[in-house]
């Protein structure tokens, strides 16, 4: 994802984000609490023409909400190997907005963040 440095730095600069590389899923896996809230990914030509060669970042999004986006923009796709009902894949190259691609990554790491316990999310914040 070497055209979209702002992504990285933008997730990493979540509170508590990690970040690892699923092998086995060509995945740049972003993390909170041990929890992927993100993933940034290339699908390869042997995927569904919609994801394959793409630069995509999957997010996770309320059921609702994901719909409600993937009708309002183009660019916006059903999880790329993700539950579908739960996750969006955004076509970096699509033309959507930086400012509306951050907004959903607040969204995904807000959901995110808020499933984990009270105990993990304070130790995340740094009050234990």
């Amino acid at each position: 994802m070497e055209k979209y440095p702002w992504i990285d730095e933008y997730l990493m600069s979540k509170l508590g984000a990690t970040k690892d590389y699923k092998q086995e899923w060509g995945w740049h896996r972003y993390m909170v609490g041990s929890k992927m809230f993100a993933g940034l990914t290339r699908p390869s030509d042997k995927y569904d023409p919609m994801y394959a060669g793409k630069d995509l970042v999957s997010l996770k999004c309320e059921p609702l909400m994901a719909e409600i986006l993937r009708s309002q923009h183009p660019q916006v796709l059903p999880g790329f190997y993700m539950d579908k009902r739960n996750w969006n894949s955004i076509d970096l190259a699509g033309g959507l907005p930086a400012e509306a691609i951050k907004q959903m990554i607040d969204e995904s790491y807000n959901l995110v963040f808020s499933k984990l316990t009270n105990k993990l999310q304070k130790e995340i914040i740094g009050t234990i």
